[in-house]
């Protein structure tokens, strides 16, 4: 801004600025603590977050631009005059590559749809070719209608998988989870052998009591904490629910699992259903072939394929340790409406008899 406004103006433009960062910042946060879902126009609020993370990738480019240029009057003696009077003639780059970037990741790339498959090997295994879809991390809000939630269950369905698994985080406006868990009975028989959930922490922030009672009362099956045999398959799915005491999460991690796998038959061929990934260690440790798990959204901004902010041991893709492998599903929602080369996805696993 202060290319093109001075005194007083430059004062007072960025004052309002920050007014509103504030302002439209508090009253999405009260909004979703408040209310415990994120209501209202879901294009205003869209428009409110590309506005501010327009504001940070510009940011961002501004202190690259000035690096390089450092660097360059180092390196090059550039006359510093010179170097400035480029870097202003430019100035309009900056603000404009970031609201394009910013735009294109709220209402392009957050829409882009992407489909991964990968070949599982599994011991012990008598179906060859079985093949596992996975859902995870979709968010139900403001950014996420059951009308979208049908349009992701019929492009799923239509891949023909054996089983659906959706890890987590799907119930996260109550508004619309028990319309939710209504629709999932009417696609559990769009998968031969139906649909599988484990819980995430969202479930739990919005009551899951009531969540798990609105699910009772389908066909979905849910695992907390323990293990079903696939009827008529050699296939055991596991699932363990979200400890949410983060002081305890290791101890409640490992408990959570030894009593998921409390009945489990020694060398079956086993599927883990658990959202946060620290459980991929866990379930390698104990030989299951292999770990579905969400959470992490993928990082949601990555570039080459990896994430740019990687919190997590494991962000996103595929984990192998020894004869076990994990994957990290990039997310099919987000609660922050923006996604920039982390678009959402569908994997699908197909499990190979070695």
């Amino acid at each position: 801004m202060r290319y093109l406004l001075t005194g007083g103006k430059l004062l007072y433009a960025r004052l309002t600025v920050l007014a509103f960062d504030i302002i439209a910042i508090a009253w999405f946060m009260f909004r979703a603590i408040r209310y415990h879902q994120v209501s209202g126009n879901a294009v205003l609020l869209e428009l409110i977050v590309a506005f501010i993370l327009a504001q940070l990738i510009g940011s961002v480019f501004v202190m690259l631009a000035v690096l390089v240029r450092c660097l360059w009057r180092r390196m090059m003696a550039v006359p510093v005059d010179e170097s400035r009077r480029r870097l202003l003639s430019k100035a309009a780059v900056y603000p404009a590559a970031a609201a394009g970037l910013s735009l294109y990741g709220s209402f392009v790339e957050r829409d882009s749809l992407v489909e991964r498959s990968y070949d599982i090997p599994v011991h012990r295994l008598a179906e060859d070719g079985y093949r596992i879809a996975q859902l995870s991390d979709i968010h139900l809000g403001a950014f996420f209608s059951v009308q979208d939630l049908e349009t992701l269950l019929q492009h799923t369905a239509a891949a023909k998988p054996n089983l659906l698994a959706i890890t987590g985080d799907l119930f996260d406006d109550n508004a619309q989870n028990h319309q939710a868990a209504r629709l999932l009975e009417r696609y559990v028989d769009a998968f031969p052998d139906g649909i599988w959930y484990c819980l995430g922490n969202h479930e739990h922030f919005r009551g899951v009591t009531a969540i798990l009672e609105d699910l009772s009362h389908t066909r979905v099956q849910v695992l907390v904490n323990e293990c079903r045999q696939i009827p008529g398959r050699s296939i055991f799915l596991t699932g363990v629910d979200y400890p949410m005491d983060r002081p305890h999460f290791a101890d409640l991690s490992k408990e959570y699992m030894e009593e998921a796998l409390e009945k489990l038959p020694a060398g079956a061929p086993t599927v883990l259903l658990a959202h946060h990934p620290d459980f991929i260690d866990l379930a390698a440790e104990r030989a299951i072939a292999l770990t579905l798990s969400g959470h992490t959204h993928g990082g949601q901004f990555g570039i080459l394929g990896l994430p740019l902010f990687p919190v997590f041991k494991y962000t996103r893709g595929m984990v192998q340790k020894g004869e076990s492998y994990g994957y990290v599903h990039c997310g099919n929602g987000s609660w922050f409406p923006c996604r920039i080369g982390c678009p959402p996805e569908i994997a699908y696993f197909n499990l190979r008899a070695v």
